[in-house]
């Protein structure tokens, strides 16, 4: 191993330990990761299927009642809000507590989450629910990805197998939360739905504890440990910020209706100074600020491609509710199983295209091509919606939705276990968490950004609908393929 791959991967542990042994090919470790964050997307995916319903369904039909587009709003925002906290975590992990036990707090926060929505009733449980979902949810997302990262060297060509894994045990979670969830919010309601949200995160983080051994040393280390005297104004600016936002919403400033706008511009002006602060840190060597520049259009592309994908919560939630007929053999399901059908697919494919990318090695295209191919393939996905514009009403056979998100699913898989494996291998030593948690960022924007763009759907727009957003992504994906020499160039080395 090289002076920089040292730096890049946290050293193994003694020959022999469980951290040294392998499951299929792969350290022993992923497979507890696998375990943490199945729970963990099972409980969130279950929520945020019903989420939107609980907001906007009537209060005859258990929910609040509250404007859809405002509903839709609100989702958009709490997805960006969620991926906006991972530099929270991040730092946490970087600054406090490393990332092994930043992950297990954060699950700790994610179950408290999920009883206050159970629990709670009307907006004040939603208010605290989403906010400690979404703090919990930080802590673990971005340091499970950057802990499963630190088990593979840099140069190990099964990264992006691993990765791949990981992200079937991401899809088996959010295939069973809402099928579960749907379920019970129909027959017993809402609240009951979210107490089983929290029982999942409850159960992983069970399995978590009992089988921690398996990372060995992996993410016990604090790497940037923060001192007595650096706290002082990092806890001034925390109380800060807070006044700051307080202020805002007394002003009305920040209002149900804005605020996926307002979470969009936070993020972005949040991931503009992070990229400035790692670009100018003393702590970042040459080559690896140098691998910092090489994510900045992987992370545009990436925010382009979310800002399509998480559409499955907010605007493809109104179109399953109100235009898909989803009567299955005589038995209508509920409409929030539209979230479950995506990963149908990404279960089946997930083994094949970890066996293709292992199989394949370094004579795989590279990241800044999957990214391109990634964000296209959303694109074209959109255009097969606007075909079904022709049918009325609640008619769109449930069959052709299925066929369209096996298209986001071949995406998903060109570009989002892509994206985890490539942080974690571009990320300055010193801000590995962090590193992943700007990745989050741009998740975050798109996810905040599909709120907002839900507001301009309406089944008389569907074509144009589809068709504007299709046409925007495409023509991202197509810059990416330009500018994929210069990337891989800057990548200083990173496959």
């Amino acid at each position: 191993m090289s002076t920089e791959e040292a730096r890049l991967g946290d050293p193994p542990g003694p020959a022999g330990t469980a951290a040294d042994r392998t499951l299929f090919g792969h350290p022993i470790g992923l497979t507890n990761l696998f375990g943490v964050e199945l729970w963990e997307r099972f409980s969130f995916y279950g929520m945020l299927t019903i989420l939107g319903y609980y907001l906007y369904y009537s209060t005859t039909e258990g929910g609040l009642g509250i404007a859809q587009s405002t509903a839709l709003g609100i989702v958009g925002a709490y997805g960006g809000l969620v991926y906006l906290s991972t530099v929270l975590g991040g730092w946490i992990a970087d600054r406090v507590l490393g990332m092994e036990r930043t992950v297990f707090y954060g699950g700790v926060v994610v179950v408290a989450g999920h009883l206050a929505l159970a629990v709670l009733p009307g907006l004040a449980g939603v208010g605290v629910g989403l906010v400690l979902v979404a703090l919990g949810s930080g802590g673990l997302k971005a340091n499970a990805s950057s802990l499963l990262g630190t088990l593979y060297a840099p140069t190990d060509a099964r990264v992006d197998g691993g990765f791949t894994l990981f992200y079937l045990g991401i899809n088996i979670g959010a295939f069973c939360g809402p099928l579960l969830t749907g379920l019970l919010q129909r027959e017993w309601g809402f609240h009951v739905a979210f107490g089983a949200a929290a029982i999942g995160m409850a159960l992983g983080l069970a399995q978590y504890v009992i089988f921690r051994r398996n990372l060995g040393t992996h993410g016990r280390e604090v790497p940037n440990p923060i001192t007595r005297r650096e706290l002082t104004p990092v806890l001034i600016g925390v109380a800060v910020a807070a006044v700051v936002v307080l202020v805002a919403v007394l002003a009305k400033l920040i209002t149900l209706e804005n605020l996926s706008d307002v979470t969009t511009g936070v993020i972005v002006v949040a991931s503009v100074v992070y990229f400035a602060v790692m670009l100018r840190s003393p702590k970042v060597t040459q080559i690896e600020r140098t691998r910092v520049v090489a994510f900045i259009p992987l992370f545009i592309a990436n925010a382009v491609f979310w800002s399509l994908f998480q559409q499955m919560f907010t605007m493809l939630a109104v179109y399953s509710d109100e235009r898909v007929d989803w009567r299955i053999f005589g038995w209508e399901a509920p409409p929030s199983w539209i979230g479950s059908v995506e990963p149908v697919w990404i279960i089946v494919l997930s083994p094949l295209f970890a066996l293709m990318w292992t199989k394949l090695g370094n004579r795989a295209p590279s990241t800044p091509i999957k990214f391109a191919l990634g964000v296209i393939g959303m694109g074209i996905a959109f255009w097969l919606f606007a075909l079904l514009s022709g049918f009325d009403g609640k008619t769109v056979p449930v069959l052709a939705v299925f066929a369209i998100l096996g298209g986001f699913a071949v995406s998903e898989l060109l570009l989002s276990p892509i994206g985890l494996a490539v942080t974690t291998h571009l990320a300055p030593a010193a801000f590995r968490s962090q590193m992943m948690a700007l990745y989050f960022f741009s998740v975050g924007i798109g996810t905040s950004m599909a709120g907002t763009l839900a507001r301009f759907y309406s089944p008389e727009s569907e074509t144009a609908y589809f068709g504007f957003s299709g046409a925007a992504a495409i023509v991202a994906g197509l810059v990416v393929i330009a500018c994929a020499p210069w990337i891989k160039r800057h990548m200083q080395g990173v496959h």
